[in-house]
């Protein structure tokens, strides 16, 4: 693992924020909306994780930018930074989701509190992802409970996009499939050291994961 420089000392919010959530106006079209998930969900932000943001991923890992829970953008900030951020600066490495656990509880102690409702959906969307990826006993339990969330979610979809809130639903459900078949995410066995029974190793062979499905627009009738 690549050293980092620590020097820096003061992080702020809105460096995550602009970045990850562009005011580019994808939100307009489908198409558009469908290619900012694509760029961030297929490595499309690695380079630029890995360049400019690698001493505040680490900052967010080792405590440093906690505070910034105290408002709920700076929530969703952290957020980012330690459910998205790792999973490039420490691809393929343990690493890369050393912070789930976290994230999680994050995610989850922003619904109860209400730091969620006033975002837009797309950065709703980041508190029921990091709920998904976190594995765990309750990891089931989870994706049931947090259905409703992603009702939230569509029903927070502006206009232009709410056909997209099916593929939405269809993508949590994917996930809770998986969790109930495997009771983890398979895909990660090889980078963590853990044996594949064989139904996952099958599965594994497909690399028909949740997280490389690419999203598309919802075609209309013509």
């Amino acid at each position: 693992m690549a050293q980092i420089d620590q020097s820096r000392a003061e992080f702020e919010p809105s460096e995550v924020l602009d970045f990850w959530f562009p005011d580019t106006g994808h939100w307009t079209a489908p198409e558009t909306h469908a290619a900012f998930w694509d760029q961030r969900m297929q490595g499309g932000m690695d380079a630029d994780i890995i360049a400019r943001f690698a001493a505040l991923t680490l900052a967010a890992a080792t405590g440093r930018l906690d505070h910034w829970t105290e408002t709920p953008r700076g929530r969703l900030a952290l957020l980012i930074a330690l459910d998205q951020f790792p999973r490039s600066l420490w691809r393929d490495t343990p690493a890369a989701f050393a912070q789930d656990i976290k994230a999680a509880r994050l995610a989850e102690d922003g619904i109860r509190n209400g730091d969620f409702d006033g975002l837009a959906a797309w950065e709703q969307t980041f508190f029921v992802i990091s709920i998904g990826h976190c594995e765990g006993p309750d990891h089931l339990e989870r994706m049931h409970r947090h259905r409703a969330t992603v009702e939230k979610i569509a029903a927070n979809l502006p206009a232009q996009l709410a056909p997209m809130a099916d593929r939405l639903r269809a993508q949590h459900e994917l996930v809770t499939t998986n969790i109930a078949r495997f009771g983890r995410h398979p895909h990660r066995n090889a980078t963590l050291g853990r044996p594949s029974s064989e139904v996952e190793a099958t599965y594994i062979a497909t690399g028909d994961f949740p997280h490389l499905r690419k999203v598309t627009a919802p075609q209309t009738a013509g």
